[in-house]
């Protein structure tokens, strides 16, 4: 355990030391790293892929549930997006020394102020392997340094995919040590992580309320952290019923397993006699169950091939 704590600190010192260079590296620099990693995905495809199915061996043999299982799969049109969404960070405009919000003052001194790099950014994520390439990817567009943690139920993808991400920034002509992997995944590390605040400037926890709950309660460092939140969809009487349709199927179907998939539809009643039943038909082609209050099931029952539950208070 020593010498893996050693390991920690030494991950998180050369995080911090290579964050400078980082911080003042040109737009053109940061872009041509993130081009890199695209490609160098779509280029190692069969390593990365072979790597997955790895973690899916293992899942399964544990038992993890169909659902916590697609989180962890990459096939290569999962690839293929990663590849594409890194791509679209690269073109985003560069936040890096922008600056806004100028005031005069009446003694004519201007004050405003000026986005610049965090520093170093510990990110600490649960199952989803894709979220490796968009954390780095962002944190290298802002100018930062990042240390990844995943969990363990990924850890074959993420380690290949962490060894390409600094491959392709080291090709950009920056510190490879800006990108930093934790290999080990005992969890008694992520504490010692968290203490380590002359070397970490922002914690970030992605995943769900127990991981959320346990850095911002143990954490010596800053933690940026989003609820765990509702993903509701909202239907106004005055919404074009094929574009809503199309979006409330879209939420939920396209990855109901993931944590932004579509939990509650939400519908004015003015709206809902003609809107319910379409997008019920739509989703009961997909095998969707439609938990719904008094009102929704009156409206549809009798639509066809609709899987209808009475909601609950839970």
């Amino acid at each position: 355990m020593e010498k893996a704590l050693l390991e920690i600190e030494e991950k998180a010192r050369l995080a911090r030391a290579a964050s400078r260079p980082l911080s003042y590296a040109s737009s053109a620099q940061n872009d041509a790293a993130l081009k890199n990693i695209a490609r160098c995905l779509l280029d190692n495809g069969p390593a990365i892929l072979e790597a997955n199915l790895k973690d899916q061996n293992e899942a399964k043999a544990s038992g993890m549930l169909p659902a916590m299982l697609d989180r962890l799969i990459i096939d290569q049109s999962r690839l293929e997006g990663i590849a594409k969404d890194t791509l679209a960070i690269a073109a985003l405009p560069d936040p890096v020394g922008e600056i806004f919000d100028m005031n005069t003052m009446p003694n004519g001194l201007i004050i405003g102020k000026k986005r610049v790099p965090l520093g170093v950014i510990a990110a600490i994520y649960e199952s989803r392997p894709n979220v490796t390439v968009d954390i780095a990817s962002l944190c290298l567009k802002a100018g930062n340094a990042v240390i990844l943690r995943g969990g363990k139920e990924t850890i074959h993808s993420n380690t290949i995919l962490a060894k390409l991400i600094r491959q392709a920034v080291e090709q950009a002509g920056l510190p490879k040590e800006a990108v930093q992997f934790m290999e080990n995944t005992d969890r008694n590390l992520v504490n010692h992580l968290l203490k380590l605040s002359d070397q970490i400037d922002l914690v970030i926890p992605r995943g769900g309320a127990g991981l959320i709950s346990y850095v911002k309660q143990n954490s010596f460092i800053p933690v940026v952290a989003g609820g765990i939140g509702v993903v509701h969809v909202y239907v106004d009487a005055d919404a074009k019923v094929t574009d809503a349709v199309n979006i409330a199927y879209n939420s939920k179907v396209q990855r109901p397993t993931v944590c932004n998939a579509m939990d509650t539809l939400l519908v004015h009643k003015d709206i809902a006699p003609v809107f319910l039943p379409a997008v019920a038909a739509e989703w009961s082609k997909a095998g969707v169950e439609i938990r719904a209050d008094e009102a929704a099931l009156k409206i549809l029952e009798n639509t066809f091939g609709c899987k209808l539950i009475p909601a609950t208070p839970d």
